[in-house]
């Protein structure tokens, strides 16, 4: 059963209707990438997903027990402050206060879990630095092993490499592919980087005004709106209209 069913959502930001009739699911396993223009919609509906907006219109089913302990989110710019006075540790372990109920520590697993999610991420060397401190690579790193914290079926990221340089953004795609792949961690990623979008993820969701585009990355590429986006110098693509 899939996780996340939508069913003809109708999205608004700052009350003006920016995505509607919008249908898609996410399954166990799916990597899927979140993609179109700026201003189509992208971040209103992934914050609609994890709860912090109502759709205008339209169904969220949440499906195969999913709930919100299940989810690790990863927004935009959380932790980029100069005055966030929090460290690296504090902040990896706040993804797992979520299931924590009421009990005031962390157990053995749930340390052990951090330590692994930073291990993983390589920054355990920076674990007592204040985050303010960190470049935009490391913050996201950080922002990553939070995320592995708090997820137990599904991670939601909203362009976690923006303002990344080529290097550092290549080694985060690695490191979502590597827990879509190895660790199962279903993934839905909003991307302005629409190729690599397509390099890894298994779905796409193209989301346009007019006409938005769900299916797997292949079909995307074969789709005329997906040749457009990537730059098909075909006839019919040069044609302008998608």
């Amino acid at each position: 059963m899939s996780y996340i069913i939508c069913e003809g959502l109708a999205l608004a930001y700052e009350g003006r209707p920016v995505v509607k009739d919008l249908s898609f699911n996410v399954d166990p396993g799916d990597y899927m990438c979140i993609v179109g223009e700026n201003g189509s919609g992208k971040t209103t509906l992934v914050r609609t997903l994890v709860g912090l907006k109502r759709q205008m219109s339209g169904r969220i089913i949440f499906g195969d027990g999913l709930t919100k302990r299940d989810v690790g989110y990863v927004p935009q710019n959380i932790i980029t402050g100069k005055d966030f006075p929090a460290t690296v540790y504090e902040v990896v372990t706040s993804g797992l206060l979520n299931g924590m109920g009421i009990r005031p520590f962390f157990t053995k697993d749930e340390k052990k879990r951090a330590e692994n999610a930073m291990e993983r991420l390589g920054i355990t060397d920076i674990r007592n630095k204040c985050v303010r401190e960190l470049s935009g690579g490391q913050r996201q790193r950080v922002q990553l092993a939070r995320a592995i914290c708090a997820a137990g079926k599904i991670m939601i990221l909203d362009e976690p490499a923006s303002g990344l340089d080529p290097v550092i953004t290549s080694q985060l795609y690695g490191i979502i592919k590597d827990l879509n792949e190895n660790d199962g961690m279903s993934v839905v990623m909003v991307s302005h980087d629409i190729p690599s979008a397509v390099r890894y993820a298994s779905k796409i969701l193209h989301i346009d005004p007019v006409s938005s585009f769900f299916g797997t990355a292949d079909e995307y590429r074969k789709n005329r709106m997906g040749k457009h986006f990537l730059g098909c110098t075909c006839d019919e693509c040069k044609g302008g209209a998608v």
